[in-house]
């Protein structure tokens, strides 16, 4: 009963999404409805006919034949209403609930990303979304519609005679013990298919996404391995739902089909006595036969309500994900905003971070001038990238504050903080898009000239040489670009933003070293005016930047121009020569 209640409680959920749809559905149902009620009084009919039949009265079999056909008729009818009625609603939760979950997934942050295979989210935004669509047009319809035919049926069973009913409910009744149990196993089974499935998608789009790596290194192989061992647990535990399926719908066909011939022998026993007439026999079992598909349909779909329930439990285990990082309720404005960043006192640490170990940012304190290029340098693992992802807000800081204009950034709404700030990242992501919509992501009023000079800023003149211009639709990921071209695109797509502050994460790593030089140039003049936190890797990035910031165990140990801490720190020494070594070693390798 509880499992049944938990069942119930969670499909309840989904009354918030359906509401608009629920008056067609609840139409559907009586249409579903009338139509099994006009099924159940063709017996009544029959049982008219047949003793008339009996007593020779001939006369009566046209009349009664043609009402016959016109009931079936009617049932045929309210079946083309009730299909007619759901299949519309279903599709708009559905898509609803889409736009819902991508809403939520937009909306949560990247530390939520970091834990969530893609593949899961995929699964439940669209298998999932496909079985709840399916069982509110289908599966709760006819669940409801069975069920109560399944009630009226039996009244009538035992208006024609009190014991035949009795024996055809008493050896059925096992059916809800059977139920029961079924309800338990299936669950189970049926959450661990839709989780295996998730996996089994993860694995896909590594492969794909991956499939350069895995060709280059031979290891196209291992993958098809690893993936069919995946696809072998899933098939099992498919014939694990198949297995418990064929096991309800055994008992379904065969108590029922026990239950009538035991009541088909006893008619003919009180027939012979007189005790009914042939016509109230044939009518008992021509309602039992109208049960019957009813009575059969409840092993899938009690399956497909099962399913749902787990689809409808994946669906709100994101959307019951709390939104750690969000607008506040009364946001402030920066309405001429000068671009100054300030870090003060930040501690970061990532959530799912051992516990004894030390925060990778602690106590950081840095303040960028407006018009100010910092450069921010470090041994890898000191914190830099984290730095820069705390500005937007990608991840929140646990202490401390990250100011704009002498405003925590926790006071505006996000959507304000994003026009103020851009971010270039090493990883240059691209959409599939065209060129044009690539880079005027972050400013989507940009004008031709804007786009025009962030290309040349990125020195991506590039573009024009491609198929089809700037209209040039990107491939997935832009794979089809190499490294330093997606690179380029990206720091583009940060200028043309225009922001007041410019966060590049070594943006130019995949460039070589005339591009690079020319790609510099051209930002120097773009970062006169906008305040800019740039992380290097590159002793030439360095060189692009006013001032000099060393980290070290997620704290700033020194501040100062290039030239004042190559005199003054022997740490900054250390690290301008491993970067200064990493890059020549590059170049050989180029």
């Amino acid at each position: 009963m509880t499992e049944q209640k938990n069942t119930i409680q969670t499909l309840w959920r989904l009354v918030p999404f359906a509401k608009k749809a629920l008056p067609r559905i609840f139409l559907g149902m009586g249409a579903a409805i009338a139509a099994h009620m006009f099924a159940l009084s063709i017996p009544q009919y029959l049982q008219n006919l047949v003793n008339s039949l009996v007593a020779g009265g001939v006369d009566a079999l046209l009349p009664a034949v043609g009402l016959i056909l016109l009931l079936g008729v009617a049932e045929a009818t309210f079946v083309l209403l009730r299909r007619w009625l759901v299949l519309t609603p279903g599709t708009h939760v559905e898509a609803y609930m889409r736009n819902t979950l991508f809403a939520k997934l937009q909306d949560l942050p990247v530390a939520f990303h970091d834990r969530w295979p893609s593949g899961q989210l995929l699964s439940r935004a669209v298998s999932d979304l496909h079985l709840i669509r399916r069982w509110l047009s289908f599966g709760l319809v006819l669940f409801v519609a069975n069920l109560l035919t399944l009630v009226v049926g039996l009244v009538v069973l035992f208006s024609f005679n009190f014991w035949l009913g009795l024996i055809y409910l008493a050896i059925s009744l096992p059916i809800l013990i059977i139920g029961f149990a079924f309800e338990k196993s299936y669950g189970e089974v049926a959450r661990l298919s839709q989780d295996q499935s998730g996996d089994l998608a993860t694995r896909v789009e590594q492969a794909v996404h991956g499939v350069r790596v895995l060709k280059a290194f031979g290891r196209a192989g291992h993958a098809a391995r690893q993936f069919s061992e995946q696809a072998h647990e899933l098939r099992g535990t498919e014939l694990r739902k198949a297995r418990a399926v064929a096991n309800i719908w055994l008992w379904l066909i065969l108590l029922p089909e026990i239950a009538l011939g035991l009541a088909l022998l006893a008619g003919v026993v009180l027939v012979s006595q007189g005790e009914i007439t042939v016509g109230t026999l044939v009518a008992f079992v021509a309602t039992a036969m109208v049960l019957r598909w009813p009575t059969e349909s409840l092993g899938f779909l009690l399956g497909m309500t099962l399913e749902a329930k787990t689809a409808v439990t994946r669906f709100f285990e994101v959307i019951d994900e709390p939104a750690l990082i969000s607008d506040p309720e009364n946001p402030k404005t920066i309405t001429d905003p000068k671009g100054e960043l300030e870090f003060r006192n930040v501690s970061f640490a990532y959530p799912d971070a051992p516990k004894d170990q030390p925060p990778l940012i602690s106590g950081l304190s840095l303040k960028l001038a407006p018009g100010e290029s910092v450069a921010l340098i470090g041994l890898t693992g000191c914190g830099k990238s984290t730095l820069t992802a705390v500005t937007t807000r990608l991840y929140e800081v646990d202490s401390g504050a990250v100011l704009i204009d002498g405003v925590d950034i926790r006071d505006l709404t996000r959507a304000e903080l994003r026009t103020h700030i851009a971010m270039a990242f090493e990883d240059a992501t691209l959409f599939s898009s065209s060129v044009r919509d690539n880079v005027l992501l972050g400013n989507a009023l940009g004008s031709e000239q804007d786009l025009t000079q962030a290309l040349e800023i990125a020195q991506a003149q590039f573009v024009y040489d491609l198929p089809e211009g700037l209209d040039t639709k990107i491939g997935e990921e832009g794979l089809s670009l190499s490294g330093g071209q997606r690179q380029r695109l990206a720091l583009a797509r940060a200028v043309a933003a225009k922001p007041k502050i410019l966060v590049l994460d070594d943006p130019l790593s995949a460039l070589d070293v005339d591009t690079e030089a020319m790609v510099e140039d051209a930002l120097r003049h773009v970062l006169t005016t906008t305040t800019a936190l740039i992380v290097a890797h590159r002793p030439s990035t360095v060189m692009l930047a006013d001032k000099v910031a060393l980290m070290q165990d997620g704290k700033i140990v020194a501040y100062d121009t290039h030239q004042n801490l190559l005199r003054d720190s022997e740490h900054y020494r250390f690290v301008i020569s491993s970067l200064d070594a990493a890059e020549k070693a590059r170049e050989v390798n180029l």
